[in-house]
């Protein structure tokens, strides 16, 4: 991303603190709803984060009054006609673009600004963490409009809320508030709509503040639910803490400590 900034259609890109990359869905008028022109955007922004070794942490937000509602409805049902193994075909690469955020190393957040509907909140629940904007809402509600769920969203949804929270919602296809978002731990933290993008940027900024090696190595560790079990993550942790000790940023970190003052990592 070095140089002139790359265009995007219905997708901005900038940086709002160092270290850290915003990408805002930005077809309001759609509630930015997953266009091509979109999904075609965001493949090339997160190849392009991918490749910028400068990038620490990324906020995942959406412009106006909706994170997104989901997949463009006009063209899911553009093809009445149209046989189950050409929709596969064209469902799958859909999938797979809005999943690509998950190849990132670095951390990454939703700023649930407002409603996450459907292919909308399966995009935040691929991002490391969910804040929501008090007044946000949050559902799966494809059961409702006579479709099953897609882009991963009984993999993903019981990975963060649980089987029987995930079933609830899946099922009954209702949206639920932020409040009950947390509650269910479908979010993280719920925060003032009025200093939301300040107050979630403020977060992004403490964790690309972090050591990159100690926090990628973290962000493996947790993937898709953690280690399968006690005895795997003991074997991981004695083969990562050990790496993170030899690092030049475990003796800043430890220097920074005893003199009081913020770190200064170099990722080295």
């Amino acid at each position: 991303m070095a140089g002139n900034p790359t265009e995007f259609t219905h997708l901005r890109l900038d940086r709002p603190a160092a270290g850290v990359v915003r990408l805002t869905l930005d077809n309001p008028g759609m509630r930015n709803a997953m266009s091509e022109e979109m999904t075609a955007s965001w493949v090339r922004a997160i190849d392009d984060v991918a490749a910028d070794r400068t990038v620490r942490a990324v906020v995942v937000t959406g412009e106006g009054s909706a994170f997104c509602s989901g997949g463009d409805t006009s063209w899911i049902s553009s093809e009445p006609d149209a046989s189950v193994d050409h929709l596969r075909n064209k469902m799958l690469p859909f999938y797979r673009a809005w999943l690509s955020i998950r190849k990132l190393e670095v951390p990454t957040i939703a700023a649930v600004n407002g409603h996450a509907i459907g292919a909308g909140l399966c995009l935040a629940l691929a991002c490391d963490i969910r804040y929501a904007a008090q007044g946000a809402k949050l559902g799966v509600p494809f059961v409702r409009l006579g479709m099953h769920a897609g882009m991963a969203g009984t993999f993903l949804l019981p990975d963060v809320v649980g089987p029987a929270h995930a079933r609830d919602l899946l099922l009954t296809g209702r949206v639920v508030e932020a409040d009950e978002a947390l509650r269910i731990g479908l979010v993280s933290r719920v925060m003032d709509a009025a200093s939301f993008t300040d107050d979630v940027v403020a977060v992004a900024a403490e964790v690309a503040a972090t050591a990159p090696i100690a926090t990628k190595l973290t962000k493996i560790a947790l993937a898709d639910g953690g280690h399968a079990d006690f005895e795997s993550a003991l074997q991981w942790e004695a083969l990562a803490q050990p790496l993170t000790l030899a690092t030049a940023d475990l003796q800043e970190g430890v220097r920074a400590s005893r003199e009081r003052r913020a770190p200064r990592f170099e990722g080295a």
